[in-house]
């Protein structure tokens, strides 16, 4: 089993993102947008992949492959999905770390139909004998099978039917050079504005059938970090409360009551996040320290602290990655109550390296 970028289920089974219950599979299924149209956000990428599906439709051409880049949760799969709606064609779901043999990508390459779609979520972590594969089935449409091992081995070259391959990734820097250059149309994904983010729980409202008012939708987008996936989280969660606690109607104190109970703060940050930067503060004195330290100190691995706490943090101007480790920033300080020290980091560049 694995998880797709978007959590979503896969050929390889169903998955489930960070604290999400199971029964809410099937809700996130009914909030996945189906068609460009409905897609809320991104308006570059979505302005530039209309574009290059419609012009390949008017051609009777197969779409370039595409690839998608940039953090979890922005719906990367979701226009994966929207891609096969457009074209009108099939989509066969897998991901990277699945595809660890060449076998096992010829098997899902030969299978595919004439303009099927293939999504391989999280691509940089494809093995590299299966990436070196793919590079001439993106081409040629071809792929070429060795049978038998030593002196005595052949090759024999298999046709494929031309399909559209969607890639999605989180690093885009550990992407290969050649994997890269193969994709006919790239686009990075950016996270979301406040505006943006009430558009996206407003509509998921409506389908979840969710009394909300404005006022509930801005406080929960406020906190949503920037991410469609964890402001439908949100909104159920608020959900919930409403319907257990009140009278299902969702308005700002509502809203604020709800994400007070699941350790959500006013711009976003969970127990973690906080716990993070009340260990940098209080026992390091905000640093610098190393994350490995920082992350004994709060009782979690080096990586859960790296790859699901720091990014935010860095981005809302709470901690800063030094070349001596991580610092609180005079932020973070005030974000906690506390009294920054004279030495604390500020907002400018020029703080943050020192010069």
């Amino acid at each position: 089993m694995h998880e797709d970028n978007d959590g979503w289920p896969s050929d390889d089974g169903v998955a489930l993102t960070p604290h999400q219950d199971p029964g809410d599979q099937d809700v996130e299924m009914t909030l996945r947008p189906r068609k460009l149209s409905e897609f809320v956000g991104q308006a570059r990428v979505r302005e530039q992949l209309e574009l290059v599906l419609h012009g390949a439709l008017k051609r009777g051409e197969q779409p370039d492959h595409v690839l998608f880049s940039g953090p979890p949760g922005l719906g990367k799969t979701s226009l994966s999905m929207i891609i096969a709606t457009e074209l009108g064609a099939s989509i066969r779901v897998t991901s990277g770390p699945a595809l660890e043999r060449p076998g096992d990508l010829a098997a899902m390459l030969s299978n595919l139909a004439e303009g099927d779609v293939l999504f391989i979520d999280e691509i940089h972590r494809i093995a590299r004998p299966a990436e070196e594969m793919l590079y001439l089935a993106m081409e040629d449409y071809r792929v070429d099978i060795v049978v038998g091992k030593g002196p005595g081995a052949t090759s024999i070259p298999l046709e494929l039917a031309p399909f559209t391959l969607v890639g999605a990734t989180t690093r885009s820097g550990a992407l290969t050079g050649p994997l890269r250059d193969r994709f006919g149309f790239t686009a990075h994904m950016e996270f979301y504005t406040a505006v943006e983010l009430e558009k996206v729980v407003r509509r998921s409202a409506g389908i979840l059938a969710v009394d909300l008012r404005d006022d509930g939708a801005v406080e929960i987008a406020g906190r949503s970090r920037g991410t469609p996936r964890i402001a439908n989280r949100l909104l159920r969660r608020v959900r919930d409360f409403a319907e257990v606690r009140a009278d299902g109607v969702v308005t700002r104190e509502i809203a604020r009551a709800a994400l007070e109970v699941y350790d959500v703060d006013e711009i976003g940050l969970d127990r973690l996040d906080r716990a993070v930067l009340g260990a940098l503060i209080r026992s390091f004195r905000g640093g610098p320290v190393g994350i490995s330290t920082l992350a004994v100190a709060v009782g979690e691995e080096p990586s859960t602290v790296e790859e699901v706490c720091e990014p935010f943090l860095v981005r809302a101007g709470m901690l800063a990655r030094t070349p001596r480790g991580r610092v609180a920033t005079v932020a973070a300080w005030q974000h906690l109550g506390m009294t920054p020290p004279q030495h604390a980091l500020g907002e400018s560049q020029a703080d943050l390296f020192g010069e």
